[in-house]
């Protein structure tokens, strides 16, 4: 029996994996499990460019509209629901298509957490602030509440240890201590890991171009119905951080609009520094034709 494949596509925001992804599984006449982290959102759409409401009839598509903004998710959730889907669809077919630019994500699900992950900026960043404005004890009791066990052997005195600690289990649900010794998942499967890329201005144009578009279709008021919401995590996020800035005066619509770019360019490079460290990516000019993409992801 022949050997079923993984097609991982990964990349920065706007470099064109939608596009690819549905060709590919379009011409394997198989099914797409998306590695986004904002797209499982039901209630976000034009601020996490999903694939149009025709896309997503036309290829199944799994963890898309999956969630709500009112559950907490984090990476371990994802690798646990992911797999179960693997297991089911590798029943179905031979080959199936992860997309996504969710780093942790694709980390999580293909190897397991068997380091310590990284996680984004902005959630350490918030911590920082929050440890700034509340103090040490502030900080000592949401590690307690949020990670008892840990925060009994931890140093309670060293802020740097609990930020870490805490930014850990804020952003997968797992404590620290679970990643330490972990052996690396193995897989029944091959996985052919593929990158897009396009050289920064190329990129950048597409950004604005696509931000554009969005704010065109609807952002602004699809951010003022979610601005209620705010405070949720899944809010915390380039794409309506913005706007709702905005709502509030802290600056004009043309401001807005040039953080929304900005932002959206500086999480871009994020994603492209996160990628590139892995060697086991064969890169691809997105500049291409997709039907020779195609080709080129199917020979490898």
């Amino acid at each position: 029996m022949p050997q079923k494949t993984l097609y991982v596509l990964v990349g920065p925001t706007a470099v064109g994996k939608t596009a690819l992804s549905i060709a590919l599984a379009k011409q394997l006449k198989t099914e797409i499990i998306s590695a986004d982290s904002r797209q499982i959102y039901r209630e976000m759409t034009l601020g996490t460019a999903k694939p149009s409401p025709e896309e997503l009839v036309d290829i199944p598509h799994h963890f898309i509209n999956s969630h709500s903004i009112e559950q907490e998710y984090n990476a371990g959730q994802y690798e646990r629901e992911a797999q179960a889907v693997l297991d089911i669809l590798f029943k179905r077919h031979g080959s199936l298509v992860l997309v996504g630019g969710s780093g942790l994500y694709i980390k999580g699900l293909l190897e397991g957490f068997d380091t310590i992950p990284e996680v984004p900026e902005h959630v350490r960043e918030s911590l920082e602030e929050q440890f700034e404005q509340k103090g040490l004890v502030w900080l000592q009791q949401e590690l307690e509440t949020h990670d008892p066990d840990l925060f009994e052997g931890i140093d309670q005195q060293n802020p740097h240890r609990l930020i870490r600690a805490l930014e850990v289990k804020m952003y997968t649900g797992q404590s620290i201590q679970s990643f330490r010794g972990l052996k690396k998942k193995e897989h029944d499967f091959r996985v052919v890991k593929v990158g897009l890329e396009l050289d920064r201005e190329s990129l950048y144009k597409r950004i604005d171009r696509r931000m554009d578009s969005m704010i065109a279709q609807g952002l602004f008021e699809e951010a003022q119905r979610l601005y209620p919401k705010r405070e949720l995590n899944a809010l915390q996020t380039v794409g309506y951080q913005e706007i709702f800035d905005f709502m509030e005066g802290k600056y004009d619509k043309a401001e807005a609009i040039r953080l929304l770019k900005r932002n959206s360019r500086r999480y871009a490079k994020r994603q492209l520094t996160w990628f590139k460290r892995d060697e086991e990516i064969t890169w691809l000019s997105a500049a291409e034709e997709v039907s020779a993409l195609v080709q080129k992801v199917r020979s490898l």
